[in-house]
């Protein structure tokens, strides 16, 4: 796509007459300043005024956004999505006060399409840098300006790399990666009540016992319940995945893995048997293969 095609949009109105769905109130104020946890006494009292940074939240359309959106404005994200830059992200904006704003000031403005850049290349993939100018208004009279950046841009192809976190380890669970070294899934018992508790802890919940030793899990199970992970990519993980909270037959939950379906095909109520896996050369994991498959990573079942 020909840069001179973009560059042709510049100066072009974003919005015009665009209006603020509410005018400067006290409600908006208070629930800005809770949020930002700021106490400056000029935000509350008698007389308030609007922190000078909430200038953008009085032109926000909502979700149902605002009837001032230029034909311009999408004209241009339709040619960037055309062209295959179909992801985008607020990158930067910048501010200038003219004027404070009191509750009942009416907010009006303006924006235009001030740059586009030529095409860049970042870490999140080749695209365009966008740039637009809000001029604010309040009761007619200038109040500030607002710009605002994004890329909208082709997203890099991303391929799992590098090692997966390593789960933290203390003198609490300990034993319980010992016997994941081991091919075996140990569940604490509380010596005291005899309840059966995982994830590990110090004591027991149902009766304070500090008191504990294990039995291993036979490694059957269903599925309680579950997610598909699409989003985030992160290194070392090639969603989508479907993630488990699986009830054992001793009736203590373990979140892990399901594997040997589609992710698209976990099912609650789904049976599923203990395996492990060994995911790099220092991490193994206990996963959950569905019954249905039986060929694959290593499975255990109880050893008396």
């Amino acid at each position: 796509m020909p840069y001179a095609e973009l560059k042709a949009f510049e100066g072009l109105a974003a919005a015009e007459a665009g209006r603020g769905k509410d005018p400067v109130n006290e409600p908006m104020i208070r629930h800005w300043c809770e949020a930002m946890g700021d106490t400056n006494p000029a935000y509350a009292g008698a007389d308030p005024i609007a922190p000078p940074t909430m200038l953008q939240a009085w032109t926000m359309g909502g979700l149902s956004g605002h009837e001032g959106r230029s034909e311009a404005y999408d004209a241009l994200f339709a040619l960037l999505d055309g062209a295959g830059y179909t992801a985008v992200v607020a990158t930067d904006c910048q501010q200038e006060y003219a004027r404070a704003l009191r509750p009942g000031d009416g907010i009006t403005f303006d924006a235009v399409i001030e740059s586009v850049s030529e095409r860049k290349t970042t870490k999140l993939g080749t695209g365009h840098f966008i740039t637009t100018r809000m001029d604010v208004r309040a009761d007619g009279e200038p109040a500030g300006t607002h710009r605002f950046r994004i890329l909208k841009y082709a997203p890099a192809p991303r391929k799992p790399q590098g090692k997966r976190p390593r789960p933290v380890i203390n003198r609490d669970n300990a034993g319980f990666w010992e016997g994941v070294a081991a091919h075996r899934l140990l569940i604490q018992r509380c010596v005291g009540c005899g309840e059966l508790r995982f994830p590990w802890l110090p004591g027991c919940n149902a009766c304070g016992s500090p008191e504990w030793d294990t039995v291993e899990a036979s490694g059957e199970g269903t599925v309680y319940s579950y997610v598909v992970m699409h989003h985030p990519p992160f290194p070392a993980f090639d969603p989508p995945y479907a993630v488990g909270l699986v009830e054992l037959a001793e009736g203590v939950r373990i979140v892990s893995n399901v594997i040997g379906v589609p992710y698209d095909e976990v099912r609650i109520g789904m049976p599923v048997r203990l395996a492990f896996r060994r995911v790099d050369e220092e991490l193994e994991l206990p996963l959950f293969r569905a019954l249905d498959d039986g060929a694959g990573e290593s499975t255990r079942g109880a050893r008396g």
